[in-house]
């Protein structure tokens, strides 16, 4: 299947493996009590699992396997390296492997193809799901209900890498199986894109009802940090909305925003709530009645919703993040690397990638801007805590705080006078936590589905069948839009109008340019352009997309992207040479060439 799963993991049935390495957590004192008992060559699998604590800790792994530097820069790379929102910054130069995605030069020899860190989550997501039943035999507190939960958790993290992998590949080998074995067939030919899409959502609709529904407030950071079946609701809202399933897309982002609002309502209700009832309903005023986090209401200083977002975390609004410590350099723990290397540091504030200069002028352009709205003039507070518009550098989940004084008449003006409200994480100290859904997505994705059931057309007819429609997605984006701006009354936040809005098309552009600036850096952007381009079945617009990116020759890739192979990414070399059954990407070849065989010597 994989260099993991086809070379890799079939060492990965050592005892080595199973008790040092892919039992994070677990103390090197455990691993040789354990040794005592028997022989290394003697021991089998099944011996590990006889405590409840075991399971808690290969779970533990799982998580801990995405927080690394491997899965992270995939996850940045993937899903914005390739798309419209980034350049090539600091010595991008003496980076041959991201200067070439950058350029849209992409060969089987890239090692951003690599897949195998994703492989080895599925593995071990499989391989608890395999033995956690022996634990019902074994140990009386592991009960029938953890069993179903945990299977539910581990059934939603191998689904989305599952996810992760489709979308950046399109067809990828795919199984529910634990690979324990020597024996067992690992070389899987590709499954392809809306197969694996099916089994994923059949997948999670099995297990929905069993997942956690809420942690214990003593493990707050578990509510956002592990899966939850609100995680579940949103994996599945995404996943229906690729299918083209506009339906069940709706469906569940109701259920989870409704079940966010219950959340929202039980935190401010809490003994020792940070908010308020009167600020709580002054919030769910200024945002539609979404239980959206909000900046300052009362002042002339924003950032507050930015700090809670992406440097507190736990948000009410976060439905699933990757948690990393507040302080990782002085607890010697993870520190989310990939960001300090790829959007900068208190070292280096520009980073291997910035904000392409696409953004920088729309942000500083009076009128006719493609991205931000005219009608927010430069209140829109995501101009400065998503990237610097004089610069270009990014500043989301790279800085740890932004002060915006929003007192002028323009936050853009102010800039340079509010730059010491900028404060960056030292290298190595970065502690954002990288989310992967938050309430405001799962809003846009409601928001795309609705445009989709739309009907073309500003006739009569057409109006009376999108009036509802365009009512819910226009106060969907309208929410989201009016959080963002730096005015701290209900009428002047709400600059945009629905008037405006009065067809599928124009109602899709919006939602489109709400979901890009909404969702800035944050491994989106990528996927959000093949899920258009595979919807209406070319890539036109995908191809004129990406012919104005900064870094690439826009002629070879407008005639490059005429293909619709080449929105994926090409198999990795080394995976195609362990399994012969994976067929390369048509668009890019096999990677087999001269200057790799002098490099493999």
């Amino acid at each position: 299947m994989t260099t993991t799963i086809n070379q890799k993991a079939k060492r990965q049935t050592n005892l080595f493996f199973v008790l040092c390495s892919f039992l994070l957590g677990i103390t090197l004192t455990s691993c040789s009590d354990f040794l005592e008992i028997k022989q290394m060559n003697e021991i089998i699998l099944e011996d590990f699992w006889d405590e409840k604590s075991d399971v808690e800790n290969v779970v533990t792994g799982c998580y801990a396997e995405l927080l690394s530097n491997d899965i992270r820069e995939r996850m940045m790379v993937w899903g914005e390296g390739r798309s419209d929102n980034v350049a090539g910054g600091r010595d991008i130069t003496n980076q041959l492997n991201l200067y070439n995605v950058l350029r849209e030069n992409i060969t089987a020899m890239n090692t951003y193809t690599k897949w195998d860190k994703f492989y080895t989550v599925i593995n071990r997501c499989n391989t608890v799901m395999k033995y956690a039943p022996i634990l019902n035999n074994v140990d009386p507190s592991f009960t029938q209900a953890d069993l179903k939960a945990t299977v539910a958790e581990m059934t939603a993290l191998r689904s989305l890498c599952y996810f992760y992998l489709i979308r950046t590949f399109r067809d990828v080998p795919f199984s529910r199986q634990a690979y324990t074995d020597d024996d067992q067939p690992m070389d899987l030919p590709a499954t392809p894109f809306y197969d694996v899409l099916d089994s994923l959502i059949y997948d999670l609709e099995s297990v929905k009802g069993d997942a956690v529904t809420r942690y214990p407030l003593t493990e707050p950071r578990d509510q956002t940090g592990r899966i939850t079946r609100d995680a579940i609701y949103a994996m599945l809202c995404e996943m229906y909305l690729w299918k083209q399933d506009y339906d069940n897309c709706i469906r569940y982002a109701d259920m989870l925003i409704a079940s966010k609002k219950d959340y929202f309502i039980e935190k401010v209700n809490t003994a020792g709530s940070l908010i308020s009832a009167r600020e709580a309903e002054q919030m769910l005023l200024r945002t539609n009645g979404y239980p959206l986090v909000c900046d300052n209401l009362n002042g002339s200083t924003y950032g507050k919703a930015y700090s809670d977002l992406f440097i507190k975390g736990n948000s009410f609004e976060t439905i699933f993040e990757l948690v990393y410590a507040d302080n990782p350099a002085s607890s010697g723990q993870t520190a989310n690397a990939a960001i300090s290397s790829l959007y900068g540091n208190s070292r280096n504030q520009k980073g291997s990638f910035v904000a392409t200069s696409l953004i920088t002028e729309d942000a500083t352009k009076e009128s006719g801007r493609t991205i931000f709205e005219d009608a927010n003039k430069a209140f829109d507070v995501r101009l400065y805590t998503n990237f610097s518009s004089s610069t270009g550098y990014i500043t989301k989940y790279a800085t740890r705080a932004q002060d915006v004084n929003a007192s002028h008449s323009k936050v853009s003006d102010n800039e340079k006078d509010t730059e010491r409200g900028r404060t960056y994480y030292g290298d190595g100290e970065n502690g954002s936590k990288w989310i992967i859904y938050r309430l405001s997505d799962i809003m846009l994705l409601e928001a795309e589905a609705l445009c989709q059931q739309m009907t073309e057309g500003t006739d009569s007819v057409a109006a009376s069948i999108n009036r509802e429609k365009l009512d819910k997605a226009f106060s969907l984006v309208n929410a989201i839009n009016k959080r963002s701006i730096c005015k701290n009354t209900l009428q002047a936040a709400d600059t945009l109008k629905r008037s405006s809005y009065n067809s599928k098309s124009q109602m899709e552009s919006l939602v489109e340019r709400e979901r890009r600036r909404e969702l800035m850096f944050e491994g989106k952007r990528y996927y959000d352009l093949v899920r258009y381009a595979m919807r209406i079945g070319n890539t036109n617009d995908f191809a004129s997309i990406m012919s104005k990116r900064e870094d690439v020759n826009s002629g070879y890739v407008s005639n490059f992207f005429k293909k619709m192979d080449a929105i994926f990414w090409p198999y990795n070399y080394e995976e195609m040479r362990v399994n012969r059954n994976l067929k390369p990407n048509p668009a890019f070849g096999t990677g087999e060439n001269e200057s790799y065989e002098k490099t493999a010597k």
